[in-house]
């Protein structure tokens, strides 16, 4: 029987540790009219399938004998990270004795489950509901793909508010768009339509993240406590507390929150290297250690491996003068490079490379002339907290070398005034510093100094003189390229353009420095959906 009249040009995947089940699978579907089937026997290997290639249904086991990775954390991976388009339907296959976790999940991400044993009706049932909402759905799924989000958003708000077919499933889908378009209020308005409807975790965590994205750390803190003291299985909310440790510069207690979510999921490839990395800032190398080599030993080709774990560990095999190791990871990178010559980023973490290369061979002079020549990428645009903190890491190693570097200091002070915005910010600069007390003092003192002007703008703008306040954070945001000053001369203007006359001038004037120097973070704390938590939307 066929399940429907465009099923024959759908694409299915079947992931199954069990060669019989997977053979049992692909019949049931080829006698449901699919000509296209394809199976692989492990999360690994669907993990990197999935990431190249689309497919229009995926039936997936939960337990995989021998393995620490479930179905479910390869589906809630892939959703995170954007990696499973909303048109896709993911079945997961379970038993008796796991229904209960797939159940709760099924109210979150899956579109459907089947209890084994399981017949082609109970199969047919399922796949002919899921492509029924799907299909309702299309026009939301579409302006997705095409990356108009405040379409697809309004359709979703459409739904919602009419309660029409399929409503709470669209507000899930618009509150994390309205999260992505900065539009806090109206994400919050579903995310607590949803709780009342049905209090499921994946609505409270959203609430929280809405808190995060209007800056309110402390009450999204204390319902992600709350939320992960009710429920401490909840990987996601460990992920989203860690976020705002980290955004409130508490990296030790940052680092603790990310362990819980790992050893949560042992086969989330992302969570290892966030664990990792934390552990390198905190000055746990050696478990930093452990935690980046198993993520480089489980996807070093996969579109979730970020390339900064491959750097990191670079400078810990050159401190413990592991020159074969550092090789490989060298050679790696260089891989990573010809795959993809024209990244910016690749190519400064190429660099960096170079110059511990040139450093393991003695050769000073030359990995100075690399410090140098990276050293005057410091004022583009795209020079983000990630490449500060490894040319940091690179001037510390090359004043280790016994030599005398006058250069250095007012090299790594630049560098604070721009990127130490924030306490985390700061914290992490320091981290790359390997103890070097003299630099620590002076990135202290950028902060501090930072500080002063944004103070002093405030107070400015408290007396009325607002027009003032704005001036000084323009001139000082153009002189340091610090974002934190940077938006803040945007929200003084915003809140008192009506008391300034020449407003239209001074906007244009902070929409130009915004755009050149206002970044996210980038590639410090290893993660494609920079929303942490949240049901990651294809881009």
């Amino acid at each position: 029987m066929l399940l429907d009249d465009s099923i024959h040009l759908a694409k299915a995947l079947i992931i199954d540790s069990n060669a019989n089940s997977r053979m049992l699978l692909s019949a049931q579907l080829r006698d449901l009219g699919l000509t296209q089937v394809r199976q692989v026997s492990r999360v690994r290997d669907a993990r990197l399938l999935l990431e190249h290639t689309p497919f229009d249904i995926v039936l997936c086991d939960y337990h995989f004998e021998g393995h620490e990775t479930s179905g479910q954390d390869l589906l809630d991976e892939l959703r995170r990270e954007g990696l499973l388009p909303y048109s896709t339907v993911f079945v997961m296959v379970t038993s008796e004795a796991t229904y209960a976790k797939v159940a709760e999940a099924a109210e979150a991400a899956l579109d459907a489950y089947l209890i084994k044993p399981f017949n082609l009706v109970n199969l047919a049932e399922r796949l002919t509901l899921a492509r029924a909402r799907k299909r309702a759905l299309a026009g939301i799924f579409e302006a997705i793909e095409q990356l108009d989000f405040e379409t697809a958003a309004n359709l979703c708000m459409q739904r919602f508010e009419s309660k029409a077919r399929y409503w709470l499933y669209a507000a899930r889908i618009g509150a994390e768009l309205l999260l992505r378009l900065k539009r806090f209020d109206d994400a919050r308005v579903l995310y607590e339509a949803i709780i009342e409807a049905k209090t499921v975790p994946w609505a409270r965590l959203g609430v929280a993240r809405t808190e995060v994205g209007k800056g309110n750390l402390q009450a999204a803190r204390r319902t992600l406590e709350n939320l992960t003291g009710e429920l401490p299985d909840y990987a996601d909310s460990h992920d989203m507390l860690g976020h705002v440790q980290m955004e409130q510069g508490e990296l030790t207690a940052a680092l603790q929150t990310y362990e819980t979510a790992a050893k949560l999921t042992p086969g989330c490839l992302l969570r290892l290297q966030r664990c990792g990395s934390l552990a390198y800032y905190t000055g746990h190398r050696e478990q930093a250690t452990k935690m980046l080599e198993s993520a480089m030993a489980q996807g070093l080709r996969s579109k979730l491996f970020d390339m900064l774990s491959l750097l990191l560990l670079g400078f810990m095999r050159f401190d413990n003068k592991d020159s074969k190791g550092f090789k490989y990871a060298r050679d790696a990178m260089n891989s990573a490079l010809e795959r993809a010559p024209n990244s910016v980023r690749l190519q400064r973490l190429s660099l960096i490379f170079d110059a511990l290369s040139w450093l393991m061979d003695r050769q000073v002079g030359r990995a100075l002339v690399v410090a140098r020549d990276f050293s005057q990428q410091i004022d583009d645009g795209n020079f983000d907290l990630e490449a500060a903190s490894l040319l940091t890491g690179l001037w510390i190693r090359i004043s280790n070398q016994e030599v005398e570097l006058e250069e250095m200091m007012p090299v790594l002070s630049k560098l604070g005034m721009r990127h130490c915005t924030t306490k985390s910010s700061t914290e992490i600069l320091v981290a790359m510093t390997e103890g070097h007390e003299k630099t620590i003092a002076e990135f202290r003192e950028c902060h501090t100094r930072i500080f002063n002007v944004a103070e002093t703008a405030m107070r400015h703008s408290m007396r009325g003189t607002a027009r003032t306040a704005v001036e000084l954070l323009i001139q000082q945001g153009e002189t340091t390229r610090n974002a934190k000053l940077i938006d803040m001369a945007g929200a003084v203007l915003k809140r008192h353009a009506e008391k300034i006359d020449d407003a239209a001038e001074l906007g244009e004037q902070i929409a130009a420095l915004h755009e050149r120097f206002v970044k996210p973070m980038g590639g410090l704390v290893p993660s494609r959906a920079r929303e942490t938590g949240g049901v990651a939307l294809r881009a």
